[in-house]
Formats: C-alpha cells, sequence, structure tokens
C-alpha cells in the first residue's frame, strides 16, 4: 500500500453551485487548495476555456453559509470547510477602467466654465450698474399687503358663495351637519386624565385648567406654573380674551332655533333665512381666539388687553408681530380685516370669471374652506392639498400673481 494513500487527508463532499443554476458534488481532500477547487469547478461549467491563465483568477468561490469569500492560497482545510457544505462559484465584476486622460481634461474644463463666479468676478461685471438697496420694511410691507388683499379676496368670494348656496336646496342639511361638527371645539376641551392628575395633587379644578391651557396640557409645566403662581392674587382670574359663560348657553339656544328648520308655511325664503344664520353660527365658532400667554406678555409690556387682542388678531397669534403692530402705525387696522374687495376691481371680475372659481363656488366644502383660511390662516396649506378645494386656491392665487406683477 502506498504511503501516500495511509496517510492521506479525509475526503470531503461538497455542493457547488453557479449563478446561472448549474449543480454538482465535488469530492475534495481536505488539504486540497482553493484555488484546485476552483479549477475543478470550472471545467463543470466553462469546459475548453481553462488554457486560458485568466479564467481561474476571474471567479472565485463563496462559503454558502458564512457568505466569506474563500482565499485561493488557502486549504480546503483552512478554510473550515467542512462536509456537505454549500460553496457558490461566482463570476468577478470586471474592474472598472481608468478614463482616458483626454476624458479627464475635458471633464474638468467643462466644470471649470460651469462653475459660479466669485465675487471679484460678479463686482467686475456689475461695476457700471447703478447701485440699488432694498428696503427690507418695505418688503416685509408688501408681504403683508398680500395677506390683506387675500383675506379681502376672501371675504368678498364667502358673500358670492353664501348667496349661490341658497339656492341649493341641499346645502341647509348639508351646513347644519357642519355646524353639529363645529359644536365640538377641540380647543375649549382639556385633558381629562392630565386635569385629574393635577386635581388629585390638591390643586383646585378651575386653576388647574386654568395653568393646562396656558402649558398647551402639559402636566409638568402647568404644575411649575401653579406653583409659581400660589401666591399671585390674580391666579383664578380667567383668561384674557375669553368668552364669558353665558356665550355657550346663547350659542346652543341659537342652535335649537337653527335645529327647528323652516315652516312650510314659509318655503324657500324661511329655508334661505335658516341658511344665512346657520351661516352666522358658522362664523362665532371660528371666532379669533387670542393665545393667552402672547396676550399676558403683551399686557404685561403695558397694553390695554382689547389692543393686544386687535393685534394678535392681526397678526395670526405672532407675538413678535403683534408687538412690532402695536408699536408701528398698526395698519391693517382690525376693522380693515372684515372688509372685502372691491367687486368692480379688474381682480375680482377676473376671479369671478373663471370657471374653476365658479365651479367651486357651488360646492359647501369650499365656503367652508375659505371661513377656515379666514380666521386660521396657517390652514391655507391644508386646503390647498384638497382635491375639492385646491384646484380652486391654486386659480384665485395664479390669478392674483398675474394681475399683480401688471
Amino acid at each position: 500500500v502506498q504511503e501516500e494513500k495511509i496517510f492521506a487527508g479525509k475526503v470531503l463532499r461538497l455542493h457547488v453551485c453557479t449563478m446561472e443554476g448549474a449543480e454538482w458534488l465535488e469530492e475534495v481532500p481536505e488539504d486540497t487548495t482553493v484555488e484546485k477547487l476552483k479549477e475543478r469547478c470550472l471545467k463543470h461549467c466553462v469546459p475548453g476555456s481553462l488554457e486560458d491563465p485568466k479564467t481561474v483568477t476571474h471567479h472565485k468561490l463563496i462559503h454558502a453559509t458564512s457568505e466569506k469569500v474563500l482565499t485561493d492560497t488557502k486549504t480546503v482545510l483552512e478554510e473550515n470547510i467542512q462536509d456537505r457544505d454549500v460553496l457558490l462559484l461566482v463570476k468577478k465584476r470586471a474592474p472598472t477602467l481608468l478614463p482616458k486622460m483626454a476624458d479627464v481634461v475635458a471633464e474638468e474644463k467643462r466644470k471649470q466654465e460651469q462653475k459660479a463666479p466669485d465675487k471679484e468676478a460678479i463686482l467686475k461685471a456689475t461695476a457700471n450698474l447703478p447701485a440699488r438697496s432694498v428696503d427690507r420694511s418695505v418688503a416685509h410691507h408688501n408681504m403683508r399687503d398680500f395677506q390683506t388683499e387675500l383675506r379681502k379676496i376672501l371675504v368678498s368670494l364667502i358673500e358670492v358663495a353664501q348667496k349661490l348656496l341658497a339656492l341649493n336646496p341641499d346645502a341647509v342639511e348639508l351646513f347644519k351637519k357642519a355646524n353639529a361638527m363645529l359644536d365640538e371645539d377641540e380647543e375649549d376641551r382639556v385633558d381629562e386624565i392630565a386635569l385629574r392628575q393635577l386635581t388629585e395633587m390638591g390643586f383646585p379644578e378651575s386653576r388647574a385648567v386654568k395653568a393646562l391651557r396656558l402649558n398647551h396640557m402639559s402636566v409638568t409645566q402647568a404644575m411649575e406654573w401653579l406653583i409659581e403662581h400660589a401666591d399671585d392674587p390674580s391666579v383664578d382670574a380667567p383668561l384674557p380674551g375669553q368668552a364669558p359663560a353665558e356665550a355657550p348657553a346663547e350659542g346652543a339656544a341659537s342652535s335649537a332655533e337653527a335645529a327647528a328648520g323652516p315652516s312650510s308655511e314659509e318655503g324657500g325664503e324661511e329655508a334661505k333665512d335658516e341658511l344665512t344664520e346657520i351661516f352666522k353660527k358658522i362664523r362665532r365658532k371660528r371666532e379669533f381666539r387670542p393665545d393667552p400667554r402672547a396676550v399676558i406678555a403683551l399686557m404685561e409690556m403695558g397694553f390695554d388687553e382689547k389692543e393686544v387682542v386687535d393685534a394678535l388678531r392681526v397678526n395670526n397669534n405672532q407675538q413678535n408681530a403683534a408687538c412690532e403692530w402695536l408699536l408701528g402705525d398698526r395698519k391693517p387696522s382690525p376693522e380693515d380685516l372684515d372688509k372685502g374687495i372691491d367687486t368692480n376691481s379688474p381682480l375680482f371680475q377676473a376671479i369671478l370669471e373663471n370657471p374653476v372659481v365658479q365651479l367651486g363656488l357651488t360646492n359647501p366644502k369650499t365656503l367652508l374652506a375659505f371661513e377656515d383660511m379666514l380666521e386660521n390662516p396657517l390652514n391655507s396649506t391644508q386646503w390647498m392639498n384638497d382635491p375639492e378645494t385646491g384646484p380652486v386656491m391654486l386659480q384665485i392665487s395664479r390669478i392674483f400673481q398675474t394681475l399683480n406683477r401688471t
């Protein structure tokens, strides 16, 4: 018996696969190098091509379980390959060709041509232009004028939509539902769990409600506020700008009157009056509510409460803008917010003549959107993305921008 056969290593049966789906078994001693194993495997998938020495180097063996790429110079034993392991024969990706020098030069030249000019080049090119300075206050004023003009447009369009919807026999029922949806105002609700936590600590309920509203329903901040103002004489005073307790009762009574519906004797005229009352109630429920923290902060500066509420209403509850308004010329005035646009102006005529706007004004949802944006300008993005009201708002914006440039 030959010596090499007596001391031969263990023979392993390996399952080999290719990316093309070929499979076979290879039986090799455990002292076989990975490179030799790879040569044997290549005879199954690329017969007749082994004359090319690059064939072996262009392939690699991967251990399927560990996903490890096997090293050509190591043996099967050194790579810790076991009997019945699965190996994957994969062709290596071709190396990326280095770009030609001419292509590199051309690309660099193109980048230089597209490079933005530096400060020195800009100053040299604009040396003979007349100097102009942009007044930031004027730009801010123009932006404010745009918001004011847009508000006027909405006020006038609401009046037109109300007249059109009064002719719709289903409008009364639609707006009764909208009125009912607005009965439960989220801003008036208090987090019951947060309120219970504070009352269990011993704080009076009315004082805890005030603290939660001032601190956006945060129990921790509300507790700190209650402790800080425990000895404050005005701690139990109602929040500035809040409606008195009788107001909800009055609103409930008027809602009950609206729910009674039109009498059979009055007919269409009574339905029209009922719709008008519903519009008024919807408007009242969307009345402006100032941010209590901003009211207190501005009143501490010495301003009267009514002036502060007016300033916050004009500036959409933005405390800094409201402060500037109080210290400035106070334009626009709160009364200007309720004025509509001139119905004979080219802008308003162009808006009404637009077919998309005409169709939208007959949709009750458009009127609700106008009402919401009138009192909550920050909600305009929501209505712009709405499939029903978005096209109407887009047309109004385009017409305004087009006529504003001329």
